[in-house]
């Protein structure tokens, strides 16, 4: 029997001395790639990119709502000759709108991917960063049901990636 309340009391102090040398955080990342100053530059880039062509693009839809406000119009009035090639014209930048509007949102999608795949490289860098000053032994993120504040470290790693370059 005294066996036993050694061996009980030996694992007691063995599993608080343990718990009391483990350093453990958590990391909220779709909150850093929200908040981060790097999506913010990176939001900014994507814009000043692609702002020509989207501005392009509205001006070809404007164009073809003339043009099918002006075949409503005048429809009754034209020659058949007149209205068929206009309907013909009207079908055709249709078509090319279509075109370059899914080629924008392709080539939209490639460079937010691109920004994004950066973006977590860079917060992988700062957690690990962190990890390494703050001498964590374990940095959680996805998944977590529940972490207190004591161990969220997210704060933190949003402070590294502002003083990051």
């Amino acid at each position: 029997m005294l066996k036993k309340i050694v061996f009980l009391i030996g694992l007691v102090l063995t599993s608080q001395v343990v718990h009391a040398e483990i350093k453990i955080g958590v990391v909220n990342i779709p909150l850093l790639m929200a908040n981060a100053p790097q999506a913010a530059e990176a939001k900014k880039r994507l814009e000043k990119e692609f702002s020509p062509k989207d501005k392009q693009l509205l001006a070809q839809q404007k164009s073809i709502k003339k043009l099918e406000e002006k075949l409503a119009r005048d429809g009754l009035t034209m020659t058949e000759t007149e209205k068929r090639k206009l309907e013909r014209s009207i079908i055709s930048k249709r078509r090319e709108a279509q075109r370059a509007q899914q080629e924008f949102k392709e080539d939209f999608s490639i460079r937010r991917n691109e920004e994004l795949g950066k973006m977590q490289n860079r917060i992988i860098e700062a957690v690990k960063t962190l990890a390494k000053e703050g001498n964590y032994d374990l940095l959680l993120t996805e998944g977590v049901i529940h972490a207190s504040t004591a161990v969220d470290v997210t704060s933190k790693v949003q402070a590294k990636l502002a003083s990051m370059p």
